[in-house]
């Protein structure tokens, strides 16, 4: 990676702080700011508002051209499907959560969206940003395994859940992280070289001391 742009990839499960820590970043650090989770949550709804059978993928994406384009508000990317760009709270309805993981094992699901993500660092370099910061669950496997830095961020599940529960949602996390580890496309793992950190006890600005560090900030 270029020494004058850093990349930095973090991964890990559902409630685990992922979002909280990658936007903390884009803003201290003048990253750009990529949630690959909404860019499934974004593809599962346009579905769902389609009527479109997500068992019936395939045909679907066949048959039809999807446009992906990228909508950048301050410090954070946003996936505009065909020109929309859904809200964040629809995004995180109960319909959606129990759908997702379901649909981001799609193969064809996967195949649109891995070389949008991949050129998120030209729209990063083109907004003059100094990096760029993409949570998920294969950025460090899959999609920059060459980043500057891969965080592989962990917590207990009773406290991912309290996190889930504060923030509104209902989200089945043990359910989903069996589905997101065992699919046979880029599952959810710990990549090789990775900073794993374990969120727990940790507030998030000591998450971003330990990764501002790791990167060369004091």
């Amino acid at each position: 990676m270029d020494s004058n742009f850093l990349v930095v990839a973090i991964d890990g499960g559902a409630g685990t702080g992922k979002s909280t820590t990658a936007s903390l970043l884009s803003k201290r650090l003048n990253f750009l700011h990529v949630d690959t989770g909404s860019h499934y949550r974004s593809v599962t709804k346009h579905l769902l508002d389609n009527e479109i059978n997500l068992k019936m993928l395939d045909s679907y994406f066949d048959q039809n051209n999807i446009l992906l384009t990228s909508k950048v508000d301050e410090n954070r990317s946003h996936l505009a499907i065909n020109g929309l760009v859904y809200a964040s709270d629809l995004l995180r309805t109960a319909k959606i959560n129990q759908a997702v993981s379901n649909c981001a094992s799609n193969p064809k699901v996967r195949q649109l969206l891995l070389r949008y993500q991949r050129e998120q660092i030209y729209v990063a370099r083109s907004e003059n940003k100094s990096g760029l910061v993409m949570e998920g669950r294969d950025i460090g496997t899959v999609i920059y395994p060459d980043a500057d830095l891969k965080v592989f961020l962990v917590a207990d599940q009773k406290v991912r859940e309290s996190r889930r529960i504060k923030d509104g949602e209902v989200d089945q996390i043990a359910s989903r992280d069996q589905l997101d580890s065992s699919r046979s496309i880029a599952p959810l793992k710990e990549s090789g070289g990775s900073l794993r950190i374990d969120t727990s006890l940790l507030s998030v600005e000591e998450v971003y001391v330990t990764i501002s560090k790791s990167l060369g900030f004091s």
